[in-house]
């Protein structure tokens, strides 16, 4: 039997609603079914991580653990940042974010690259990724700057594209320098402002230059790009993500091989 890659998923977080009975005090954790498929399409298992805080805690299972145990991290969509996670306050309070997702996955973020397994963060998950790292965010991309493109479209939704310039010399443009569309989905309304220390710029939006890909310069894999591959489908004509996914897992397989030895 093939011993398959086990790549953590981060958890979106479902919190309790008081309208809803059933759920007025309950904390759902989930993926969507688009994110696991993507990583399994690797031949790589997807595992959801649950957080280990919260009003039910039990046990002494902490983010440490998963680091050890899986080998690699994808960080991905869901809720905004909140700004007091890189030391601002929300300009609108509907911009408060989800303040118990970034202390989880700042946390599982800085447990992967400290145990040496690769990080790889998807929208929210590159701004994360940032934010850990200590970079700040764009709270809102029309408001901050209006003249910039329409990043996310609530009809269109991941059906509303622009294309990519992709900054020469860099990993990114040596993965991707074979393909002929740079077409790549757009669904948020914040951005990278300032780029974290140790992290270099790959790729960025032609027609308003908001980041749209970062990675670590570290010795570590820390990567990241700010579009959803796993919504992105031959039809479309968009970006062919195949070897982002494949550079990830290579670098996950890398990890465990070190881990191996070590061990």
């Amino acid at each position: 039997m093939q011993d398959r890659l086990k790549i953590g998923l981060s958890a979106c977080f479902f919190h309790p609603d008081p309208k809803r009975d059933a759920f007025a005090s309950k904390t759902l954790h989930y993926i969507e079914q688009s994110m696991a498929h993507w990583v399994m399409s690797g031949g790589a298992l997807p595992v959801m991580i649950p957080s280990p805080t919260g009003d039910t805690a039990r046990g002494e299972v902490g983010v440490d653990d998963y680091a050890q145990w899986l080998d690699g991290l994808v960080l991905h969509g869901g809720a905004d940042v909140w700004p007091g996670s890189y030391g601002e306050t929300p300009m609108h309070a509907s911009w408060h974010g989800d303040r118990l997702r970034d202390d989880y996955e700042l946390a599982l973020a800085r447990a992967f690259v400290a145990a040496g397994k690769p990080v790889f963060g998807i929208c929210r998950g590159m701004q994360l990724i940032n934010v850990a790292f200590g970079g700040t965010l764009i709270q809102d991309i029309p408001t901050q700057h209006p003249n910039a493109a329409a990043h996310r479209h609530a009809d269109l939704y991941e059906h509303n594209f622009h294309t990519l310039e992709i900054v020469p010399e860099t990993r990114l443009s040596a993965l991707l320098n074979c393909l002929n569309s740079y077409k790549v989905n757009s669904i948020h309304h914040q951005g990278i402002k300032d780029l974290a220390p140790g992290f270099v710029v790959e790729a960025r939006c032609p027609v308003d230059g908001m980041v749209e890909a970062i990675r670590s310069t570290g010795p570590g894999f820390v990567a990241a790009v700010q579009w959803h591959p796993e919504f992105h489908q031959p039809a479309h004509g968009a970006l062919d993500d195949t070897p982002l996914l494949t550079d990830f897992l290579e670098a996950a397989q890398q990890a465990r091989s070190v881990a191996a030895q070590i061990a």
